[in-house]
C-alpha cells in the first residue's frame, strides 16, 4: 500500500464516520422536535438523511475495501446489491436537494401563498416521485446487467460489461446523469438565484431605512454608526454566502465524477485509477456536508440538540424562580439580543 491509497482510505473512513453521526443527529432532532416535524421541509430533510445514512453504511465501506484490496470486496450478489443501492440513493438524494430548493423558493418568493402551494401532501408526492425516478434507473441498469465492480473507481457501480452494449450503455449514462445531476443543478441555480434576488431587494430596503435613521440621529456615537454600517455589509453578504454554499457544495462534490463518467463512455478515454477514486470520494463528501448545509446549523435544530443534551444531562430547561433580580435582568437582555438577531437574520435572508 502506498501513501496515496492510505490517504484515500483515511479520507473515506473520516467521511463515513462524519456522515453517519451527523445524519443520525438530524434524525434524532426530527424525532424529538415537534416543531421540526411540523415543517414541510422536514420531509425532504428526513428523506435526504435516510439516503445519506445508507450510503455511509453500504457504499462507503464497500469502496474502502475496494481501495484496500484492489478487487471486488465480496461476491457478485453483494456487489450487485451495493451497485443498485448506489444508483438509487445517489439519485434520490440529488432530487431531495432539488425539492428543498423548490420549497425555499416558494417560501421566499411567494410567502403569502406558501401554506397552500407547499403542503405535507405535496412534499410526500415529491418524495414519492424521487423514489420512482431513482428506482426506474436502478431497475433499468439491473435489467441490462450493468452492475459490477469497476476498478477505475474501486467501487461496485454501474459499468459496461460487454462491448456490444456500448451504445445502449452510453445512452443510459447520458440520460441518467442529465435527469439526475443536470436537472438538479438547473433547479438549484434557478430557485436559489430567485431567492438571492428577493433577499438583495429586502437588504436594499433595510439599508435605506437604516441610513435614514442614522441621518436623523445626529447625536449618535460614531462607533454605533460604524457598527450599523458594518451590519449592513454583513447582511448583504450573508444571503450570497448561503446560496454559494448550497450550489457550490453540490457542484464540487458531484461534477468531477459526472464529467469523468460521461467522458469515459462518450470518448472511450482511459481514466486514471487514482483520479477515478478521488472523484468517487468527492461524491461521498456530500452526505457528510448535507446535515450542516441544510439542517444542523439552523436555529430549530440547534434548539432541538440543546434540548436533547439537557435531557441527557438532567439539566432543567428553565431557570429556578429563586434567582436574583440581576440574573433576571441578564436573561431579559439576552432574550432581547436573540430577538434582535432573529429579526436581522429574517431581514437578511428575506
Amino acid at each position: 500500500m502506498n501513501l496515496s491509497e492510505a490517504l484515500l482510505e483515511f479520507f473515506i473512513v473520516v467521511i463515513a464516520v462524519v456522515s453517519l453521526l451527523s445524519n443520525l443527529l438530524v434524525l434524532l432532532c426530527f424525532t424529538c422536535s415537534a416543531e421540526i416535524r411540523g415543517q414541510v421541509p422536514g420531509v425532504f430533510i428526513l428523506n435526504l438523511s435516510f439516503c445519506n445514512i445508507l450510503i455511509a453504511i453500504l457504499n462507503m465501506p464497500s469502496t474502502l475495501l475496494g481501495v484496500a484490496k484492489g478487487q471486488k470486496p465480496f461476491g457478485d450478489p453483494f456487489c450487485y446489491a451495493v451497485s443498485f443501492m448506489e444508483t438509487f440513493l445517489t439519485t434520490n438524494s440529488m432530487l431531495s436537494m432539488a425539492a428543498l430548493s423548490i420549497d425555499r423558493w416558494i417560501a421566499v418568493v411567494f410567502p403569502l401563498t406558501y401554506s397552500s402551494k407547499m403542503r405535507y401532501k405535496d412534499a410526500v408526492l415529491m418524495v414519492g416521485y424521487a423514489w420512482i425516478h431513482s428506482l426506474t434507473f436502478s431497475l433499468t441498469a439491473l435489467l441490462f446487467s450493468w452492475f459490477n465492480f469497476n476498478p477505475t473507481y474501486a467501487s461496485c457501480t454501474v459499468c459496461l460489461n460487454k462491448e456490444s452494449e456500448r451504445l445502449n450503455f452510453t445512452v443510459f449514462t447520458v440520460v441518467f446523469h442529465f435527469t439526475s445531476f443536470a436537472l438538479t443543478l438547473f433547479i438549484l441555480c434557478f430557485t436559489y438565484l430567485k431567492v438571492l434576488k428577493v433577499a438583495r431587494f429586502h437588504c436594499r430596503r433595510i439599508d435605506v431605512i437604516t441610513v435614514q435613521t442614522l441621518l436623523l440621529l445626529v447625536d449618535i456615537h460614531p462607533s454605533v454608526k460604524q457598527r450599523c454600517l458594518h451590519e449592513q455589509k454583513r447582511r448583504r453578504r450573508r444571503a450570497t454566502k448561503k446560496i454559494c454554499i448550497f450550489i457550490g457544495s453540490f457542484v464540487i462534490c458531484f461534477a468531477p465524477y459526472v464529467i469523468t463518467r460521461l467522458t469515459e463512455v462518450v470518448a472511450t478515454v482511459k481514466i486514471d485509477r487514482y483520479w477515478g477514486i478521488v472523484t468517487k470520494c468527492l461524491t461521498y463528501g456530500k452526505p457528510a456536508l448535507d446535515p450542516f448545509v441544510y439542517s444542523l446549523l439552523r436555529q430549530q435544530y440547534k434548539k432541538a440538540l440543546i434540548g436533547m443534551t439537557n435531557r441527557i444531562l438532567g439539566r432543567d430547561l428553565y431557570s429556578p424562580s429563586g434567582h436574583s433580580s440581576s440574573s433576571d435582568t441578564d436573561n431579559d437582555s439576552c432574550l432581547q439580543r436573540l430577538h434582535e438577531r432573529r429579526l436581522t437574520q429574517k431581514g437578511g435572508t428575506g
